[in-house]
């Protein structure tokens, strides 16, 4: 019988008291400068890439929502608990972490990340050679994470992007509600998409919607398939995941509420991107 989330806890804990402090990061505010690939980055180890993209609007903090934190932890977490080959950077005079990367859609980099990840994409507006670009990443085998992004504008706003890289008459939008989907059962048994919302909004309202979630809907899954079946997009609404991973040294109850549960989800998402 495949873990719930309640597994996940009992693993990041005793996973926890393993670890050395500066390997998890505890929160932070304020922006962080992109770490971009270098010639030595990829070595056929899993670097965590994120996309970076433009926005057109102003919700959090666009590509770099959660950066780095939400990479860092959730790599460092990847490698306890799955047998992945995760890349740690040993570099001078740095701690060592795991070295996840941003790529921007146009790099020849982006071809060395099986995964990617974009958070705050209702804000995204590619230009034209990134939808070429990403368009050919995708169907060369790419997978694309979209979490983080909230309320009816945002949907539509990113669903319009999206259809400009793999136009729905094609690659039509399907759901992938849990538990249903292959991918829910990936590692963990994801029964239910959690809702999440980010710490700061948790802390105010104690509640797990965030403002832009307009109609206050529930969180809802949805992918876009290649013509053989597998998925190449995976888009999660109304739900910050990845807060999950970056907050989850931060505050023991934010932790216990929801990290489980955010690396479920995450780990299913990641080793399917990596096996299909």
């Amino acid at each position: 019988m495949k873990p719930t989330a309640v597994g996940v806890a009992a693993f990041l804990i005793v996973g926890a008291l393993a670890l050395h402090a500066q390997q998890i990061w505890s929160g932070g505010y304020g922006y962080t400068p992109p770490r971009f690939p270098t010639r030595t980055t990829f070595n056929g180890s899993f670097n965590f890439c994120r996309a970076l993209f433009t926005s057109n609007r102003r919700e959090k903090s666009g590509w770099s929502t959660d950066y780095p934190g939400a990479d860092l932890n959730f790599s460092t977490r990847l490698a306890e608990l799955t047998k992945a080959d995760v890349k740690i950077s040993r570099g001078a005079g740095e701690d060592e972490m795991p070295d996840a990367v941003v790529v921007r859609l146009t790099d020849d980099a982006l071809f060395q990340c099986p995964f990617v990840l974009m958070e705050d994409a209702g804000t995204a507006k590619f230009t034209p050679p990134e939808v070429v670009r990403l368009r050919e990443f995708l169907l060369k085998g790419g997978f694309l994470l979209v979490s983080d992004y909230h309320g009816t504008y945002g949907r539509e706003q990113f669903d319009e992007e999206i259809s400009r890289v793999l136009p729905p008459s094609q690659y039509p939008i399907v759901d992938l509600t849990p538990p249903g989907p292959t991918i829910w059962n990936t590692m963990f048994r994801v029964q239910q998409l959690p809702q999440m919302a980010s710490i700061q909004t948790w802390r105010r309202t104690g509640g797990t919607i965030e403002r832009w979630n307009d109609d206050r809907s529930g969180p809802d899954a949805r992918g876009i398939a290649d013509t053989r079946g597998r998925l190449m997009v995976v888009m999660l609404h109304n739900t910050d995941v990845p807060d999950g991973w970056e907050r989850e040294g931060e505050d023991p109850q934010y932790f216990f509420d929801f990290s489980p549960e955010a690396y479920a989800v995450g780990i299913d998402v990641v080793l399917y991107s990596m096996t299909h």
